[in-house]
């Protein structure tokens, strides 16, 4: 019997490309990290202790912004002992990253960096710099995450995600090859419309994917079309999804719908993979060999546990250190460990973005995943967005299924009042589609309201 295609590409083609054609690092680092997922709590924690002295002691010789700001504050590397008293060192924002571009750069390193962009969830541009080192770790990470859900180099793929346009011949013909090689196929996921999922359902029944990885809002909505249109597909060993949180309500309904695990993930532009779910479930385990995350003090919440915002200081970026830098994401982190026995901790939910929790007038923060909760039994909801601008008004968009009559908006008014407490003024618009947005998420809550501890 032949060798499958998988293994071939795992272990001497992907080898032969990494390491010899291309320089890069990132299958040692796999198996660095594949080896310390293992270790017990108090050993990743000693690592990753000892990573984040090296990286200070580093900031302090080599970055201007750290060395003037420490300095200003009366504090040195030597200074810092313990976690609590590295808590206490300020954050770095998008603002302070704008304002000190330069001097956030490591002295030795800067000649030599590279440099990615996202325009994030408020569309404004954000630029910051890493070096090709700590980028062969991420991919690392990533293989690593994923593999947890059955999703390795050279299994057969289908990505519901971003496809580049406006390529050249040249490089189009580039990321064909480059696809291929990794047995994967790519779907826009920007070009879904309610007359094109028919398309996305024969493309996977003619790909055949084993593992189906894409951004949550697409894949919920293909994975709707699906039911509602008794539509059967080509069975995948898992779901991935990526770029914003899978909630229970959609990982029930991508469930059903592909016949297969779905597996939640959750990562930024800035860091890559944050922390993933592997083949238990029973939360999102923090990449905690790699990153050091940190989950700040609860907001005002109606839930019985509130979410902090997550802190994240990348271990391996010596060339534009991120020191507990501030990802507008909130999390709450878990009460027990894994039952799979790795030592890496745990979240039990992430739950978006701080700036799209809803705020009430009382100066409690909503989750995006409060109002699928509430909506959970309002079968004639096809989907919504809640969008506030004001405190004390918000905009509920519905795609419904049948007639929204007024006792109907009546029933949803009152629960989203129900909500927000009394005082709120609720403008309910029915459409006829609510699309995802520019960077291919779909977003259940929107504020656009300032926070009120930024700078």
């Amino acid at each position: 019997m032949g060798i499958g295609y998988e293994p071939l590409f795992r272990h001497v083609l992907l080898p032969f490309y990494d390491q010899t054609l291309a320089g890069r690092g990132t299958l040692s680092f796999l198996a660095e990290y594949e080896r310390s997922q293992w270790l017990p709590p108090e050993q990743l924690e000693a690592l990753r202790w000892t990573k984040l002295k090296r990286l200070l002691e580093h900031c302090w010789r080599e970055v201007p912004y750290y060395r003037r700001q420490w300095t200003e504050l009366g504090i040195t590397p030597e200074a810092i002992r313990t976690p609590a008293d590295f808590a206490r060192l300020p954050v770095l924002t998008k603002h302070d990253i704008r304002t000190h571009f330069e001097s956030l750069k490591a002295d030795s390193l800067r000649d030599s960096l590279l440099y990615k962009s996202t325009s994030g969830s408020t569309g404004e541009p954000f630029r910051f710099g890493y070096t090709r080192e700590s980028n062969d770790r991420r991919a690392a990470v990533m293989w690593r995450s994923y593999g947890w859900a059955g999703s390795r180099p050279g299994r057969r793929t289908l990505y519901l995600w971003a496809v580049p346009a406006g390529l050249k011949p040249l490089q189009a013909l580039k990321q064909r090859l480059y696809n291929r090689a990794y047995n994967r196929l790519m779907l826009d996921s920007f070009a879904m419309r309610e007359d094109t999922m028919a398309g996305y359902a024969e493309a996977i029944d003619a790909w055949r994917p084993e593992i189906v990885v894409g951004y949550v809002g697409p894949l919920v909505r293909l994975s709707q079309w699906l039911l509602a249109s008794g539509r059967r597909i080509h069975r995948p060993a898992a779901v991935l999804g990526a770029a914003e949180s899978l909630h229970d309500f959609q990982r029930e309904i991508v469930e059903r719908a592909f016949g297969a695990p779905a597996f939640n993930t959750y990562g930024c532009r800035e860091f890559m993979l944050i922390a993933s779910e592997c083949e238990r479930r029973e939360g999102l385990h923090v990449n905690a060999d790699h990153l050091h995350v940190e989950i700040g003090a609860p907001l005002p919440s109606a839930a019985d546990r509130a979410a902090g915002e997550i802190i994240v200081t990348d271990l391996s970026n010596y060339g534009m250190p991120f020191i507990r830098y501030t990802t507008g994401d909130l999390a709450i982190p878990a009460d027990a460990p894994c039952s799979c026995g790795r030592g890496l901790p745990l979240l039990a939910q992430v739950q978006g973005r701080k700036l799209d929790a809803i705020r009430t007038r009382d100066g409690r923060y909503l989750p995006g995943e409060y109002f699928p909760f509430i909506f959970n039994d309002i079968k004639w909801i096809k989907r919504f967005r809640i969008v506030q601008r004001r405190l004390e008004a918000i905009e509920l968009l519905l795609v419904v299924d049948g007639e929204a009559d007024a006792a109907r908006l009546d029933a949803a008014r009152a629960l989203v009042t129900r909500a927000l407490g009394d005082g709120i003024q609720i403008d309910i618009r029915v459409v006829d589609d609510i699309p995802v947005a520019a960077n291919g998420k779909f977003r259940v809550t929107i504020s656009e309201l300032s926070d009120p501890q930024a700078p």
